[in-house]
């Protein structure tokens, strides 16, 4: 069986729309979110919806824990804080249910899903290298765990050995980001994967970054949230 697996979406209908266009054309059915459905965009509650539509299973990240929590929050840049308190005023109260509700971590089969790390999820540590990763792996049991929060796409092998994927060994693998790229490509990123026959694919696509810019920049969201976009940075 054939999953998806998205993540850091931050309220881009746009890049989300395209990446579900992809999906949907697979005919895949399965689709897990690793969390940050909202922040930084214009359409936090429209993404959301869609999710919903698409019975997306999902975790929670920290830009969505931040609408609730305050310590989160409180480590947050000058530009990101304001997205979250813009977005809080933009959600229905069912959004707000939705986030709330969504767990740190999922386990599903072979795969455990989470936002930052497996290790002390709620802590929010960006996982950057191999020695970033080689404490994370006694925290799952699964032989994988699929990651964003960097917004930078990586597979980390537990053997070291990086890629491809291969069944007896373990890895963490980040599928990058949706909506707001961060390795100096623009195009959004996801991840496809075989169950069956561990078969993973990589999917970089391009979409309306213009649109996304336009909407942040007139919802009154600081522009360069939009100007990001265009440089995957």
């Amino acid at each position: 069986m054939k999953i998806a697996i998205i993540s850091d979406i931050h309220g881009n209908l746009e890049a989300l729309t395209t990446a579900f266009q992809i999906i949907q054309s697979r005919g895949i059915k399965e689709i897990f979110c690793l969390g940050d459905i909202v922040g930084y965009g214009a359409d936090p509650g429209a993404c959301i919806d869609l999710l919903a539509s698409h019975h997306v299973r999902a975790v929670a990240g920290n830009h969505d824990r931040a609408l609730f929590d305050r310590h989160v929050l409180m480590c947050f840049n000058r530009n990101a804080k304001y997205a979250i308190e813009w977005t809080l005023q933009h959600l229905t109260e069912t959004h707000k249910e939705y986030l709330h509700s969504l767990p740190f971590v999922m386990t599903e089969g072979e795969c455990t899903f989470v936002h930052a790390s497996p290790l002390q999820p709620e802590e929010w540590d960006y996982m950057m290298s191999y020695r970033d990763a080689a404490s994370a792996f006694p925290a799952f049991s699964t032989p994988i765990c699929w990651i964003g929060h960097t917004h930078v796409p990586e597979i980390f092998a537990e053997d070291v050995t990086g890629e491809p994927l291969e069944r007896g060994k373990r890895f963490i693998v980040n599928v990058g980001s949706i909506g707001q790229p961060r390795d100096h490509d623009n195009r959004l990123s996801f991840c496809i994967f075989d169950t069956e026959d561990w078969n993973l694919e990589h999917i970089r696509e391009p979409y309306d970054i213009t649109a996304a810019r336009k909407k942040i920049i007139d919802a009154g969201l600081p522009r360069w949230l939009g100007d990001r976009l265009a440089n995957g940075s």
